[in-house]
């Protein structure tokens, strides 16, 4: 089902989030309380034709995607950029659970300083036997391995908004990447930390945006929720994705979430209001 908007009572004060319209159809009631999980994307979306929000606090990790060519060694190019190497490869995990289709994309992962003066690791690399212009087109005719890196905390924020009142409308979404110095810093000392990089290579995001949704005090004015992830300045409404991260972890964004989810579960539990 389509979410089209939260819905709201509007006799009280605060206004009381009731329900959730979606395409062909409504859920809800007084007594419930609607949870939004669509992401810093969605959540933020769902927000802004609600008529709530209006700010710029999106994070995501860019990632930077370094090419090398390579001689004398096998890639997964030379096996996955022929019918009959595609067919070897579903024909290993068929039948020996092996192979390029029982491995992670990246091969290898590391944390690492973008400098001595950074107090703990900044920058996590995800290594891959293949490499392409950028996702969802061919490999390379080439045989090489991409050596990918992005900043863990980055200082930049940009923002999403809603360009009109139509659900199914796509949201307008500036990423602001290296907007201000210091990640501008840690990407040049990213690419001399990888060595023999040229200017201008192909920087990505690497899906984890975060924060649009922002928890925090109530003194503070750009937080959206509580730290009990209800939305303020209404009732019956939670946030519960990484778009209520304060700042953008330093590391993969899953498992926070699922500490998220889980942490809301027994908050609701103990409010006894959900839509089962």
């Amino acid at each position: 089902m389509q979410a089209e908007k939260p819905l709201f009572d509007d006799r009280g004060n605060p206004r009381c989030c009731t329900g959730v319209r979606f395409h062909g159809g409504m859920r809800g009631g007084r007594d419930t309380e609607v949870v939004l999980c669509a992401g810093s994307i969605g959540s933020v979306q769902l927000l802004e034709l609600s008529g709530l929000g209006q700010a710029q606090r999106l994070q995501d990790h860019l990632q930077l995607r370094m090419i090398y060519k390579v001689q004398g060694v096998s890639t997964l190019k030379t096996r996955a950029n022929s019918w009959w190497g595609k067919l070897g490869i579903g024909m290993e995990y068929a039948f020996a659970h092996r192979g390029p289709m029982s491995m992670a994309p990246s091969q290898l992962g590391a944390f690492a300083k973008s400098d001595p003066a950074q107090s703990s690791a900044n920058l996590q690399y995800h290594i891959q036997p293949l490499s392409l212009e950028r996702f969802g087109e061919p490999l390379h005719s080439f045989n090489a391995f991409a050596a990918n890196v992005c900043n863990l905390r980055p200082t930049s924020r940009g923002s999403v908004h809603i360009q009109s009142a139509d659900y199914l409308a796509t949201p307008e979404i500036r990423p602001n990447y290296l907007s201000t110095g210091e990640d501008r810093a840690v990407v040049a000392d990213a690419l001399r930390l990888t060595r023999h990089i040229a200017a201008g290579e192909i920087g990505t995001t690497i899906f984890h945006p975060a924060g649009t949704c922002r928890m925090g005090r109530a003194d503070d004015p750009r937080a959206v929720v509580d730290s009990q992830l209800r939305v303020r300045g209404v009732t019956g409404l939670r946030v519960v994705d990484t778009s209520v991260m304060p700042n953008i972890t330093s590391g993969n964004t899953c498992s926070p979430t699922v500490m998220i989810a889980e942490r809301a579960a027994d908050l609701m539990r103990a409010a006894r209001k959900f839509i089962p």
